[in-house]
């Protein structure tokens, strides 16, 4: 894993995480306001050791094979992860997913993030379209998708961490030509 992944927005860094910091990754992680709106496969509660195991045999493992992920990281404060996204290919369908610490919420950091993601994803490693998906009722999730100008394809159910999650919406966002 280099620092070739590094990318930067105006407000924010992102680069790959490592093991230094698993403890800001449980600091903002670990939270059921986080976890509620991921899919039914990420447990809750959330294990002890389950963001050090993630990190140690997911995300360090795969880097790089046709996944990457990215911490986030505040221009001022480098040296806290406050978020994560995560970028992989084939889909299924999605292609990308993403966290935020609560305390992070309602600044835009997700949506400026993302961008930067999208971009490296089309003209870096040559996406042709991302698929996303997110809970029917996350607003703040669908919101992002919708700024960006994926369009809505369509909603099935799915299973969540939080039980009044019934349903997913699909997206899609074409590479630009």
């Amino acid at each position: 894993m280099t620092d070739d992944l590094s990318l930067t927005t105006k407000r924010l860094l992102l680069r790959p995480i490592t093991t230094a910091d698993i403890p800001a990754y449980e600091k903002h992680f670990v939270d059921y306001e986080v976890i509620r709106h991921l899919a039914r496969h990420v447990p809750w509660p959330y294990p002890d050791d389950g963001v050090k195991d993630w990190v140690e045999n997911h995300i360090l493992k795969l880097q790089g094979n046709d996944r990457w992920f990215w911490g986030l990281f505040l221009n001022q404060d480098i040296g806290e992860l406050i978020g994560g996204i995560e970028l992989w290919r084939p889909g299924n369908p999605e292609n990308r997913g993403f966290w935020l610490g609560r305390a992070h919420w309602g600044h835009g950091y997700m949506t400026e993030a993302t961008n930067a993601v999208t971009d490296f994803a089309f003209n870096q490693l040559n996406f042709e379209k991302l698929t996303f998906s997110n809970a029917t009722g996350n607003a703040r999730s669908a919101k992002i998708k919708q700024k960006c100008g994926a369009r809505l394809l369509y909603k099935e159910p799915f299973a969540f961490v939080d039980p009044a999650y019934t349903e997913r919406e699909v997206w899609e966002l074409l590479k630009p030509v």
